[in-house]
């Protein structure tokens, strides 16, 4: 048994690896953990320049491509860790990333998962849209992060540096107890990709476990290496697969209020989509919207579930207001000028 398993999964991804592996090979050496990518079904040369290049990684073969959720789930099944490492495949870690979150998930038996600082590759002074340090979520289901609101990214002066408790962590560079992991039911797979791990978290912070953002331990993300922030079918997923995680999560007190509030917004963002000429991104709205009534009635007994099994609620990191109007009207455009208080 590892003490940790780093889990790269990869898709087609052969020139990303060959970028952004070294540097996880080099500053990730220890008898107790090891370095797994678990390929999902590549068809270009992955698996090969890994056997050639990186001997000592080990991989681990899925036959398809089952997307990031059952692509984690189906690998996980194969490592035996006490802690394992969520890794997306352009991220660059930095030396002593595994120190500061591992020091503090031993001394906190209570925390489940973890994320590092993450700031962009492109331009290392900003924070990266999918995570920054530290992800949060309004009161209608809309994530931000400390760091990044909406599309807006802060520069890093070490304004967020404290270690504090958060909604979500990033499944960009997730560190999560395997046993914890296990117990919740792990990533979604229905979700494919897009929100599966604020959904893992949601269900871990609603049964009282924590997630903590620690930034002395710092990444970088290039972001976007698989389907680009405007991409229609990214859009499809983000929308269809948030509304199912407020099906999954919201208590029977707020679930109504909160979906008739989204009707509005949702439909907002499909005419604003409109406007701009996106008309596939405008589509893929309408049709994610359908995709959920369609079938999120297969989601009730993970809804009993979920519901039976909370112990805390309210989640004190879910904001109570609304996001966007905090951005749009109000222009509170950084995290530091929200009203969220949180105890380190």
């Amino acid at each position: 048994m590892y003490k940790v398993s780093i889990v790269i999964l990869n898709w087609n991804g052969c020139e990303m690896l060959r970028s952004f592996l070294p540097s996880v090979v080099a500053y990730s050496k220890d008898s107790n953990i090891e370095i797994c990518v678990a390929d999902n079904g590549s068809t270009d040369s992955s698996v090969h320049m890994l056997t050639q290049e990186f001997p000592s990684v080990r991989l681990i073969l899925l036959k398809e491509n089952k997307g990031f959720a059952d692509g984690y789930n189906l690998a996980l099944q194969e490592v035996d860790s006490e802690y394992v490492v969520l890794l997306n495949s352009d991220v660059e870690v930095t030396q002593n990333w595994l120190s500061p979150i591992l020091d503090y998930m031993d001394k906190h038996p209570q925390t489940s998962a973890c994320q590092p600082k993450i700031c962009s590759w492109a331009n290392k002074e900003y924070f990266e849209y999918a995570g920054a340090s530290g992800g949060f979520i309004d009161f209608y289901g809309y994530p931000f992060c400390r760091g990044r609101i909406l599309s807006m990214l802060e520069k890093d002066y070490g304004q967020y540096n404290d270690i504090i408790p958060v909604f979500w962590a990033s499944g960009a560079a997730l560190f999560i107890r395997l046993r914890d992991y296990l117990e919740v039911g792990g990533l979604d797979g229905r979700f494919f990709a897009h929100m599966e791990e604020i959904d893992l978290c949601w269900r871990l912070r609603a049964r009282g476990k924590e997630i903590v953002c620690v930034p002395q331990s710092v990444v970088y993300h290039l972001g976007g290496g698989t389907l680009k922030k405007e991409n229609p079918r990214k859009t499809f997923l983000n929308f269809r697969n948030n509304l199912l995680m407020l099906y999954k999560n919201l208590s029977k007190e707020e679930y109504h209020s909160v979906m008739r509030v989204r009707f509005f917004l949702d439909y907002s963002a499909f005419f604003s989509f409109l406007l701009k000429g996106q008309i596939a991104n405008a589509k893929a709205v309408f049709l994610a919207r359908r995709s959920f009534y369609q079938i999120y009635s297969s989601f009730s007994l993970d809804r009993e579930n979920n519901l039976k099994k909370t112990i805390l609620n309210p989640i004190p990191e879910r904001m109570k207001k609304s996001i966007l109007a905090l951005f749009y009207i109000k222009a509170k455009k950084r995290f530091s000028m929200l009203d969220i208080r949180v105890n380190g």
